[in-house]
This record gives structure tokens, C-alpha cells and sequence, in this order.
């Protein structure tokens, strides 16, 4: 059999706002939009007592073996809800990861995705949204790959309007924990989203936002804040921000000339840095 090819993209946060804590979780509230850059999986069934996942591509190291994607496997093998069928999964990974960008997450999203939409796996809504809580927090927002507001009460709300924004992702020789990231929250803000439209996903709405993350990782990262002042002074950059909990810093543009013209700017003063020119989809 053939492989079977899925596009996982990159997940980014334009706001996000942390308003409050269980005994457990932070409770966020988000602005969400997708990129068009993704990782390219390719799936296929095999006759083997086990799958086999493999990771290749630019941001291949290091990751775990226990990762999301066999997070996701076990939990639908617990369930049999695949029965015996196997699969070999590869994974080119053009995301990186610790940047905020979930590419991990919407890995797991978009194989799942996969399973339900080519009818191997049957389950309902509420299965779904309790896999993915067991593999990760974010991985739910991978189910809809466009663009949604992700209420505090957990409860999404998606569009099919196209924002069409052009973004300028830096990701620097390092990443963010988001463990860590969160463990210094000590402060809440007022819950904006509750009441969601369509229109706030226009600039004008956007940039005056906020990522309740990002004082934190300016803070613990001076690097970071060295990369976002640099990136505020860029010609007629719209706003500048940190995606989920770094360390990906995100300038937003409302033309690909105007973003390939910064491109080339960071690209000069951060030559150790990753970047990387994508738009909304």
C-alpha cells in the first residue's frame, strides 16, 4: 500500500489571555489562526504487531519517543478502536518546536483527523474532544485547522472567513517551556472573548491585544526582548507578537513584499535565528 499524505500546520496564537486557574489547568481564552506552513505527514497501514512513527526533517531531533503522535496511538489502541490495523506514520518536520507554533500537537490533531474523515476510526464529538485533552491542552484546536476563538469555558468557536495576514516568524537558538512559562503566571486578566465575531480578526482589533505569556518569557529571556524591540522598528510592521508560550516572536504585515523586505533585515541581524515568511489560511 501507499503512503497517504496529510498537512499539519502550524498553529499560532494572535491574542491570548490568561483568566484564571483550576486545581489543575490555567484557564486561557485565544484568538487562533493557522499558517500555511506545515509539517507533511505520510501514512500507510501495515501488517505489523505495532505502528512505526518516524521522524525526519530540519527539526527531527530530539524528540521523544514518547510523543504526541504515539500519545495519540496508544489512546486509540487502548479504546481498539482501530482493532488490529497498524500503521507506519513518517513525519517530516518543518515546524520547530518549543515555539508556540504546536506543531507537536496539531501533529496529533491532523493524524486523528485523518482516521475520522477516511471513516477508520467511528467516535463522537465529545470522544474526540476527550482524546485530544489526554494528549494535550492545544491539540482540540487542531480538529479545525482555521481560524477560531477559543473561549474560557473551552468551548470553540470557528470561522471560514480567510484573515489573509502576512506574518514574519523568528524563532531563536533556543526554546520556551511551557511548564515553566506558566508556573510564573500569578496575575489574571478580564475575560474579552466570551462574545466572539468574526471581527477580531482584523488588524485594527488585533493590535490592541495582548499575549499574557510574553512578559513573562521577555523577562526570563533577555534575548527575547532584544529580538522583539528589534522587530517593533521594522518598516511598517502592524504589531509585533509572541505566539502561545514562545519562543516564537511573530511580526504581522499586510503585504508579502512588505514582509519579505523584513525578512531579509532579520535574516542579516540574527543569522543564527530561524525565519520564516507564511500567511494566514
Amino acid at each position: 500500500m501507499s503512503y497517504l499524505k496529510i498537512k499539519s500546520y502550524a498553529k499560532i496564537n494572535l491574542a491570548l489571555n490568561i483568566v484564571g486557574k483550576n486545581y489543575l489547568f490555567h484557564k486561557i481564552e485565544s484568538i487562533v489562526s493557522f499558517l500555511d506552513l506545515y509539517d507533511e505527514i505520510l501514512i500507510k497501514k501495515i501488517k505489523n504487531k505495532s505502528h512505526k512513527i518516524k521522524f525526519i526533517g530540519k527539526f527531527s531531533n530530539n524528540i521523544s519517543p514518547k510523543n504526541t503522535v504515539s500519545k495519540l496511538l496508544k489512546i486509540i489502541d487502548k479504546k481498539k478502536l482501530l482493532k488490529k490495523t497498524k500503521f507506519e506514520i513518517v513525519i517530516k518536520k518543518n515546524i520547530p518546536s518549543k515555539a508556540g507554533l504546536g506543531g507537536g500537537s496539531m501533529n496529533a490533531a491532523s493524524i486523528l483527523q485523518f482516521l475520522i474523515k477516511n471513516k477508520l476510526i467511528k467516535i463522537s464529538k465529545n470522544e474526540v474532544s476527550r482524546i485530544c485533552h489526554l494528549i494535550g491542552s492545544d491539540v482540540i484546536l487542531g480538529i479545525y485547522s482555521r481560524n477560531l476563538i477559543l473561549k474560557s469555558n473551552n468551548l470553540i468557536k470557528d470561522y471560514t472567513n480567510k484573515s489573509n495576514i502576512f506574518t514574519l516568524i523568528v524563532k531563536p537558538n533556543f526554546g520556551c517551556s511551557t511548564k515553566k512559562i506558566y508556573s510564573k503566571v500569578k496575575k489574571f486578566n478580564k475575560e474579552r472573548f466570551n462574545r466572539p465575531n468574526k471581527n477580531m480578526f482584523n488588524l485594527d482589533f488585533l493590535k490592541a491585544m495582548n499575549n499574557d505569556l510574553e512578559l513573562i518569557a521577555l523577562k526570563k529571556y533577555p534575548k527575547l526582548r532584544s529580538l522583539k524591540i528589534f522587530l517593533e522598528k521594522l518598516s511598517k510592521v502592524e504589531f509585533v507578537r509572541m505566539t502561545g508560550s514562545g519562543s516564537a516572536i511573530i511580526s504581522y504585515f499586510k503585504s508579502l513584499k512588505m514582509c519579505k523586505d523584513a525578512e531579509k533585515k532579520v535574516k542579516k541581524q540574527f543569522r543564527n535565528y530561524w525565519c520564516k515568511t507564511a500567511k494566514t489560511i
